[in-house]
């Protein structure tokens, strides 16, 4: 897994993240989660071990839409109960192998929440970075979302060189809604795992 250049021209911080466009914010792992953001560590470590280079910060990556009739959540999550429908859940897979998808706690949850939430939003690194102002893009995200991936989560399925996970479906959503995803940079220091595989699976068409 490659990380993201860094210092990439394009997505931008805004001063007004009210204004309508898409806005992408960069969370780092686990941030209010203790068992996820060790997890992650050790995830990090072995693989910074394994393909001899140094440790980087992991980010998750999550969205939020402003259109005419408010504003939307974009985020792959876990689980949590079986009332999706409360969470404006569009698509969903398995974690980790597939059948364990039958239980909901090996279930993931792809959402378009309108008025929604990101409990762990308030650890956002830089705060929103606008990557469209185009309404008829912000449009096109929450558009194609319902079609994106739904593969095990955690493994290349798909073919696309790494992992597919939350990075992989936001990546994706952008891709086919038209933005021009080489702009877009995650902080510096850090990587976002999957973001490739959700960049070469929406170029697949």
């Amino acid at each position: 897994m490659e990380p993201v250049p860094d210092g990439a021209p394009g997505g931008r911080t805004i001063d007004d993240p009210s204004t309508p466009g898409v806005d992408l914010y960069w969370i780092p792992l686990g941030a209010d989660t203790s068992v996820v953001r060790g997890s992650g560590r050790v995830f990090e470590a072995v693989g910074a071990w394994w393909h001899r280079r140094d440790r980087s910060d992991l980010f998750h990556a999550a969205l939020i839409v402003r259109v005419a009739e408010g504003r939307y959540v974009i985020e792959q999550a876990p689980v949590p109960d079986a009332h999706g429908e409360r969470r404006g859940v569009v698509a969903g897979g398995p974690v980790g192998l597939a059948w364990l998808g039958r239980w909901r706690l090996f279930r993931y949850e792809v959402r378009r929440w309108l008025g929604g939430r990101i409990p762990d939003l308030h650890a956002a690194v830089g705060g929103p970075v606008r990557v469209s102002d185009d309404p008829t893009v912000a449009r096109a995200v929450l558009d194609v979302l319902p079609g994106v991936p739904t593969p095990v989560w955690g493994r290349d399925e798909l073919r696309a060189g790494e992992m597919w996970n939350s990075n992989a479906v936001v990546a994706w959503t952008l891709v086919r809604a038209g933005v021009a995803i080489e702009s877009v940079a995650v902080p510096v220091g850090g990587r976002a795992p999957g973001w490739r595989a959700g960049i070469v699976v929406a170029r697949r068409g």
